[in-house]
């Protein structure tokens, strides 16, 4: 049987039937999940288990999101977010960037994506992931997430990877109105929740959704 590295399409399409098992519906959605490859971004002994709905260490005590999450992440995002020219999504933030999987899972729903990373060696590592790949419309940025990217604002969805006590006031100022971020934040004792905040010129609206777990928010570079 060939593994997975050489072979990893039919393994990527049960990921997808998968997911659309599990509820996500937006066939924009699925179609940017099944069309990258995520054994390229974890180290080659993990491989095997790249297309598994669980989350995979990628250094420096980060992970790799389960597939299952980033889908659900991104078709939040999707639902809400200022779409443009066929469907797709304007400009985009992806804070923690991580090994760089989500920016261009995010880079096949959007016209554009700036995606920024606090962690020099993670940056790098991204870079070394997508610069064979030639991916025009994804832009990876060493900064402090929790300040966003004004220079790329306003945007039309924000996306985190990493959790805070509530969702940073710069994230809300770089928001287009019409826009949407999806975000995870520290919701009761040692919990975290989903949130969903949108953006209308009445004001902000933010609903709490499920339990989910990921890296604590933090400030600078490193």
């Amino acid at each position: 049987m060939p593994s997975q590295s050489r072979d990893p399409i039919p393994a990527r399409a049960r990921m997808v039937q998968l997911l659309a098992a599990e509820g996500i519906r937006d066939a924009q959605v699925l179609g940017a999940m099944g069309a990258v490859d995520r054994h390229h971004f974890v180290d080659g002994a993990l491989v095997p288990q790249a297309y598994e709905d669980t989350a995979l260490p990628i250094g420096l005590g980060q992970t790799i999101s389960k597939p299952s999450v980033v889908a659900r992440m991104a078709e939040l995002l999707m639902q809400g977010g200022l779409r443009g020219e066929g469907g797709r999504l304007g400009r985009v933030l992806d804070i923690g960037t991580g090994c760089g999987y989500q920016a261009l899972v995010l880079g096949q729903l959007a016209s554009e994506v700036y995606s920024i990373e606090r962690l020099r060696e993670l940056h790098e590592k991204a870079r070394a992931n997508l610069r064979p790949l030639r991916v025009a419309n994804v832009h990876l940025i060493l900064g402090d997430g929790m300040a966003g990217f004004a220079k790329g604002a306003p945007y039309a969805g924000i996306i985190a990877a990493a959790g805070g006590e509530a969702v940073p006031e710069a994230w809300i100022e770089q928001l287009a109105y019409g826009g949407r971020i999806v975000a995870p934040i520290v919701h009761g004792p040692s919990q975290q929740a989903l949130v969903v905040v949108d953006k209308s010129r009445q004001g902000i609206q933010q609903t709490i959704l499920e339990t989910v777990n990921f890296v604590p928010l933090k400030s600078g570079i490193a």
